[in-house]
């Protein structure tokens, strides 16, 4: 319990770095495999089995043998730390690689600029559930060129796929659909200055010049909105 506690204490919150006033939400965290942890595991092992023979057998250079237990253990709990607070998170928006212990680093890249990925599975790696993932992208100078060590490498990849599937659809819906729109205020809406309302109109045909002696022509307008901004609603009324 206590080391469970002690690994909360550095846990890289990842929650804290999420834009949670535009909506940004975590799809998935991914930590990596357990199979990281076998060099440590084995390095506590050893000074283990080194300590319980200091104390049970009267040998010599026992400063020393304590000495190498210290490094081992030392070492040991590094690599723990540092592996366990190497993450990388996908969101709805972006995805994001934190890690460091002591100083930390977060990368973030646009998910839409993820282009291409190359899921690597070693022989090993299949057998006990892990691959990596070679990022093809302006994001690879960021460090996401390769995350290694990533479990259920094969669900991962299908989340990132849907999120960027998910990510394209709805930059194809905003799009503006007028013709000839020279929006470059990109708010998907219509030509830069013309609000929603404005926006949005259909075009009604001017009547014809009336013969000599008829009618005026009326002199309405040529368009006329049917984004009706006070009720907040679409309406076609006349």
């Amino acid at each position: 319990m206590a080391g469970i506690g002690l690994f909360r204490i550095f846990d890289p919150k990842v929650r804290k770095h999420l834009i949670s006033d535009e909506g940004e939400v975590v799809i998935d965290e991914v930590r990596q495999h357990w199979v990281v942890y076998s060099v440590p595991m084995l390095e506590v092992a050893l000074a283990t089995a080194l300590l319980i023979a200091m104390v049970s057998t009267p040998i010599g250079g026992q400063p020393i043998v304590l000495a190498l237990v210290l490094v081992l253990l030392s070492h040991a709990f590094w690599q723990f730390l540092t592996h366990h607070r190497d993450r990388f998170v996908v969101t709805n928006m972006r995805v994001m690689r934190i890690r460091g212990v002591f100083s930390q680093t977060v990368a973030t890249t646009p998910i839409a600029r993820v282009l291409d990925i190359t899921l690597k599975k070693p022989s090993i790696g299949r057998i006990l559930g892990y691959g990596h993932f070679v990022f093809e992208s302006a994001a690879q100078d960021q460090g996401f060129r390769e995350i290694r060590w990533v479990s259920r490498p094969d669900d991962r990849d299908l989340t990132i796929q849907r999120v960027i599937q998910r990510t394209g659809l709805r930059a194809s819906a905003s799009v503006d659909v007028v013709e000839g729109d020279d929006d470059s205020d990109d708010d998907g809406t219509g030509p830069i200055g013309m609000d929603s309302a404005q926006e949005i109109t259909t075009t009604v045909q001017a009547p014809a010049p009336a013969r000599r002696g008829g009618p005026p022509p009326s002199s309405g307008p040529a368009s006329k909105s049917i984004f009706n901004s006070e009720r907040g609603n679409w309406t076609d009324e006349d």
